[in-house]
C-alpha cells in the first residue's frame, strides 16, 4: 500500500508536476497500488483530474512502474491513458487520465457481474505487445507451478484482478494497475477473478457458471483450467504462509474449494442473476 504523503514528496518533484499540468487545486489520496509508494488524484486549475502514481527510485519495483508507462499505448480502450510522466528527485511520476467510478462489486447477486464479464471478454481479446517491447510470459511467471503449455499464449493477462482495480461507472469498467501483467492464456484473466468470487461468497460452481460467459474461458481446456486453479492454490498456500495478511489466505481457501470442484463446470443457469 501507498505509505508517502503526496504532500510531502520533494518540491523539485511537485515543480516538475506543474510543468506538466499547471496548478494542483486538491489532491484525493488513493489508498490502493501494487507497486506506487504513493497515489492521488490530482484536481486541476483546468478542470483536468489525473490519477498520479509514484515510486521512489530505492523502490526495488520500480522498474514495473515505467515498464506500465512503455506498455500502456498497448493498452485496451478500457485501460486508462498515460498523459504525463515525470523523473525528479528521486521520483518516477505516472499521471493517467482518472478513471470515474467505484470499485466493483462482485458478491452474489451484484449487477457488476454482468458488465465484469462482457470486460474480461474484451480483455481476453486483447494481444500482447509485439517484439521489442518487453513482457513476462505466463510460463515463466507460473514455472514452478503448472506445465508451461498449459498457460501459454499470446494474450495480454492483467493477472492482479483484485476488485480494487476495476472502477465501474454507468455500466462501464476501466480496469486500472497495469503493472504486473504478461503473456499467456486468454483466459487467465477470467480464472483468477474466479477466485475472486469465491472469496466474495459465491460456491465454485456459481463462479464456473459466471465465468460460461466468457468465450474464451468456454474454449479452454479443463485440463489447463483444474491445473492452473491447483497451482493457484498452492501458490496462494505459500504466499499465505509467508505473510499473515488474512485475505492471501483467503484467497489460496478460495482457489483450493474452486479446484476441487472444477469438475463440475456447468452452463449459466436462469436462476443465477448474472
Amino acid at each position: 500500500m501507498p505509505h508517502t504523503s503526496w504532500h510531502s514528496l520533494p518540491a523539485e518533484a511537485h515543480a516538475a508536476i506543474h510543468d506538466q499540468i499547471g496548478p494542483v487545486t486538491d489532491v484525493e489520496p488513493v489508498e490502493a497500488g501494487s507497486v506506487a509508494d504513493v497515489v492521488a488524484i490530482l484536481h486541476t486549475s483546468t478542470g483536468e483530474s489525473f490519477c498520479a502514481k509514484g515510486a521512489r527510485d530505492d523502490n526495488p519495483r520500480a522498474w514495473m512502474q515505467r515498464r506500465e508507462a512503455r506498455l500502456n499505448p498497448y493498452m485496451p480502450a478500457f485501460a486508462p491513458r498515460l498523459r504525463w510522466q515525470v523523473e525528479a528527485a528521486g521520483w518516477s511520476i505516472l499521471g493517467f487520465d482518472r478513471a470515474p467510478g467505484r470499485h466493483i462489486d462482485v458478491t452474489p447477486g451484484s449487477p457488476d457481474l454482468g458488465p465484469l464479464a462482457a470486460t474480461l471478454t474484451a480483455m481476453s481479446t486483447t494481444p500482447a505487445p509485439a517484439p521489442p517491447v518487453k513482457i513476462q510470459a505466463a510460463t515463466a511467471r507460473w514455472a514452478e507451478w503448472v506445465a508451461p503449455e498449459l498457460v501459454d499464449g499470446d494474450t495480454l493477462v492483467h493477472t492482479d484482478v483484485t476488485t480494487k482495480n476495476f472502477l465501474i461507472h454507468d455500466g462501464t469498467i476501466a480496469v486500472v494497475d497495469w503493472a504486473i501483467p504478461c503473456r499467456g492464456a486468454d483466459w487467465l484473466d477470467t480464472a483468477l477473478m474466479a477466485i475472486r468470487l469465491i472469496r466474495a461468497g459465491h460456491i465454485p460452481a456459481e463462479a464456473a457458471c459466471w465465468a460460461e460467459q466468457v468465450p474464451a474461458w468456454r474454449t479452454a481446456s479443463p485440463e489447463a483450467v483444474r491445473a492452473f486453479a491447483v497451482a493457484c492454490a498452492a501458490l496462494g498456500a505459500e504466499r499465505a504462509r509467508q505473510s499473515p495478511a488474512p485475505h492471501l489466505k483467503q484467497l489460496a481457501d478460495a482457489a483450493a474449494n474452486w479446484a476441487s470442484a472444477l469438475g463440475t463446470c456447468c452452463r449459466p443457469a436462469t436462476s443465477i442473476p448474472y
